[in-house]
């Protein structure tokens, strides 16, 4: 982990460039750091985006679009990581979509969900390739 799903109403499909945007976020939480440590393993980085076609913003008069992100993480990372995670990832977000925040109606969100390792279950061969890789 961590995992983070973009869900975006369809209208942003042309002109969100979400492949770009999974990219720069998947840099975002690879590049966090606490106490000196990385935070989260590359290995376990996971980033998508998944249009929403049928949707309503507020009453469905406006021309008005969104972008909802949500991290899920292990738990036990102190509530500083998580808000510097939030507010590194949140503003890439914010930067990726500048152009559209102006040009449109457009609600970007954000939240970390925390979940227990009971209740899970996880096949990965993908740590050990990205630490042969990445040596740190």
């Amino acid at each position: 982990m961590p995992h983070l799903t973009l869900e975006y109403s369809a209208n942003l499909r042309d002109k969100g460039e979400f492949k770009l945007l999974c990219e720069k976020l998947a840099r975002c939480l690879i590049e966090q750091r606490a106490d000196g440590q990385t935070v989260y393993p590359i290995g376990g980085v996971r980033v998508r985006a998944l249009c929403a076609h049928d949707y309503c913003v507020g009453d469905g008069s406006l021309d008005a679009a969104f972008v909802h992100a949500t991290l899920k993480i292990a738990a036990g990372r102190s509530e500083q990581t998580k808000t510097a995670t939030g507010d590194a990832l949140f503003a890439v977000m914010k930067e990726h979509f500048a152009s559209i925040y102006e040009q449109t109606g457009l609600a970007l969100s954000l939240e970390i969900a925390e979940f227990s390792e009971t209740g899970t279950w996880k096949h990965n061969n993908l740590h050990g390739r990205f630490r042969a890789r990445h040596p740190q």
